[in-house]
């Protein structure tokens, strides 16, 4: 049973305009990648620690597959965390990929497991 097989989309979270201008160290268009657990930025382009904190707790929802009516499937652009920067950033999916639960954690399966959908 541990060899059983779960599906997590890569992402890509891009720097977009807002109806601001920005006021933090952002740049349009930098971006970063989510495969896996894995964060890969963009060569030499700056990406805001402080934005990057704001954002990494919707990234583990965002992979994983969503019923239609949850927000986290239908709201894709997040706003700085800084009220005067117009800045945004759009979460894409951009693939998936298929990952075991041995190759993920060494805490066994239970046989009743109450966070199952």
């Amino acid at each position: 049973m541990e060899d059983v097989e779960f599906t997590l989309y890569d992402l890509r979270v891009e720097t977009i305009e807002g109806d601001k201008p920005f006021v933090c160290s952002h740049e349009l268009g930098s971006s970063f990648e989510l495969r896996g657990e894995n964060l890969f930025f963009e060569t030499g382009k700056p990406f805001s620690l402080y934005a990057l904190s704001a954002l990494l707790p919707l990234l583990p929802a965002k992979q994983r597959p969503l019923n239609e009516y949850d927000w986290m499937a239908t709201d894709h652009v997040i706003a700085c965390p800084d009220p005067h920067c117009g800045a945004r950033f759009r979460i894409s999916r951009i693939g998936k990929n298929r990952f075991t639960r041995a190759d993920t954690t060494a805490e066994p399966l239970p046989e009743n497991n109450s966070w199952k959908e």
